[in-house]
Parts: structure tokens; sequence; C-alpha cells
């Protein structure tokens, strides 16, 4: 691994589409989500035409990851519903997670726990899209799935010199690769053309204070991962809890009663999403 500099791991991170070992079904759908031009019907009709991934987003938009009461139907309905960068964000989770549920068994759960710890943070702060840092929450790992599967045996490294050493993922993945996995997720939710406070979440998760245009968003995907974290609620690569960074708590302004709000519905939350876990 040493002998690969970082233009050499950008390169394969960034090629992920090309590997032999991703489903036909996420070749197509990464090609459309990189596509500047797709619309909400280009993505109603790839989805529908699908019937696991109907399934599946079905399954996740009437969850209580995203709480709607009523239940949705239809995809071009879940489409209408939750506009095009919430679903493009939710077909990438539930189509690459499911790469990694044997790689790495626990990170799906976390995912989806930060998930909704997010929009329930969203939610409290009264922001206008809290699907939007819901997708945000869900997809602030997909780092890990993309350098497990370009790297497997030395991402494998990684995890294990995280558990014996006791330090975070995050350390390990620094010395192992030079890189970590909020950079791959970053490079790759660029290369996708995602919305910038999208990436942003994703790049400085771990960083909120460096978020130059989304602070609040990458400050609540950065509290919720805390805290799905020492809720001991799935799998990140490590069994640490990170500090909350103050300036991502100060950016907040969450009282503690806030907090405990947001404790109490996402137990009732994370009881009501067990389907999620289960194929």
């Amino acid at each position: 691994m040493s002998k690969l500099d970082m233009k050499s791991i950008r390169f394969r991170i960034e090629s992920i589409d090309t590997l032999p070992t991703i489903p036909g079904v996420l070749k197509k759908l990464l090609k459309l989500v990189g596509d500047q031009k797709v619309s909400l019907n280009d993505i109603g009709h790839f989805v529908s035409s699908d019937p696991v991934l109907t399934t599946k987003v079905l399954k996740m938009v009437n969850s209580p990851v995203y709480g709607f009461p009523g239940r949705i139907s239809s995809v071009s309905q879940a489409v209408l519903l939750l506009g095009l960068n919430v679903v493009k964000g939710l077909l990438l989770g539930v189509s690459v997670f499911e790469l990694m549920q044997k790689s790495m068994v626990g990170l799906w759960e976390h995912s989806v726990g930060c998930s909704i710890v997010a929009r329930l943070i969203a939610r409290k702060k009264g922001l206008k899209e809290p699907e939007e840092v819901s997708v945000a929450g869900l997809l602030h790992d997909i780092g890990k799935v993309i350098m497990t599967l370009q790297f497997s045996e030395e991402y494998a490294e990684a995890v294990k010199s995280a558990e014996n050493r006791g330090v975070l993922i995050l350390e390990a993945e620094r010395e192992v690769f030079s890189v970590t996995h909020a950079n791959t997720g970053a490079w790759m939710t660029k290369k996708w053309r995602f919305p910038g406070n999208l990436t942003e979440a994703i790049e400085y998760h771990h960083k909120p204070h460096l978020s130059k245009q989304a602070l609040v968003e990458t400050s609540i995907v950065h509290l919720s991962d805390v805290l799905i974290r020492a809720r001991g609620f799935g799998f990140a690569g490590d069994n640490r809890v990170p500090a909350v960074n103050p300036a991502a708590w100060e950016s907040l302004g969450l009282t503690e009663t806030d907090v405990k709000d947001v404790l109490r519905d996402t137990e009732m939350l994370l009881e009501g999403a067990g389907t999620l876990f289960v194929e």
C-alpha cells in the first residue's frame, strides 16, 4: 500500500464503477446520478424498471427514517415528495450498502441510525429540507464502502489496527492509506455531481468547523454520528465514541432538553426501523 500515492488511490477510488464485483444495476445507477441533465422522470423510470430496487426504495421511504404518516405506494410518488437530491442519495444508499453487509457488518445499521438522528435534529432546528440532511447522514460513511471494495485487504488491516490499538478507524485509515473515508467519500460525491452541501457534510463530518457552505448541516451529521455511536447502534469500524466538536455544538445551539427529545425519539424510530436490517 505504501507504493500508492494519493493520486493513485484517488484514481482507483473514482474507478469504482468499473469493478467486476459491482452489480449491473449499480453501474447504471452511478452513471445516472452523475448525469447533470437527469430528471425526476428518468430516476422514477429507472427505479420502477427494477422490482428489487423498487421494493427497497419503498421500504425505505415508508420506514420511520422519513416519517411520512401515510404509506407511499409508488416510486413516482416518492420521487415527487422527496425531490431529486434525496432520491439520488437514497438510491445510492440502498444500492451500495447492500454490498457492505458482509464486508463490514453493522455499517448499514450505523448509517441508518445516523440518518434518523440527523433528520430529528434538522427538524428540531427548523431546517427547510430535513430529508436532505437525513440523506447526508445515510451516506456520511460511503467512503468506507468504496475503500473496502477497492482495497479490501488493506481496509481490513485498518479495521484490525483500530481495534487492536483502541483508536478511531479514521486514524487507522490515515496510517494505512494517508487519506480517510471522509476524503474518498467526498471524491465520489463530487464525481457524481451531488450538491455541495451533501459533499461538505461527507467530507467534513469529523471536522465540521471546516465546512464553508453547510456548517449547520455538517454539524448535524457530525453530532448524529457521535450520538449513534454512543448509543452503540451498528458498527462504524471501531468501538470508540469521538468527542463532539465544540464549533459544531456551538453552531447548533441545542439545549439539554433538545438532545433528550432527540434521543427519546431516536429510540422509538430505531425500534420501528428493524425491517430495514433484514433482507
